[in-house]
Parts: C-alpha cells; sequence; structure tokens
C-alpha cells in the first residue's frame, strides 16, 4: 500500500520516487506527490524526512527532519 497523505483540503496524495541524472552526470533520487499511484509508489517515508504541506496550494512536500 502506497504512502499517502490527506491534505488539509481533503485531498489525498501518494508519495513517488524516481531515479534521475542530473547534466553532470551524477545520479539523485527525487521523491514527489501525485494524487494516483503510478510506477514507483513508496510505502513508507524515507529515513531522515518529514512531510510539509505548501500553504497555498496545499500540496505535501518532503523536507529533511531538522
Amino acid at each position: 500500500m502506497a504512502y499517502s497523505k490527506t491534505n488539509s483540503k481533503g485531498q489525498t496524495y501518494y508519495l513517488h520516487s524516481k531515479d534521475v541524472i542530473l547534466r553532470g552526470g551524477r545520479p539523485q533520487t527525487i521523491y514527489f506527490f501525485g494524487k494516483e499511484v503510478k510506477d514507483g509508489a513508496l510505502d513508507e517515508l524515507p529515513a531522515g524526512y518529514e512531510v510539509m504541506e505548501n500553504e497555498r496550494t496545499g500540496l505535501p512536500m518532503l523536507r529533511k527532519k531538522k
């Protein structure tokens, strides 16, 4: 079951990850939320991250724990 987060507006988003290659050739994993479960959906939060919500749009985002 994919990790889900319901925002303050009542919309549910699902956490995904994707491995990308940056312009300099360095690989990096990006994390993003989507409204549907697709390939790359994660079952839990990555270690060292927490969920925050954009105040204007309500879109959940990941940030490193402080």
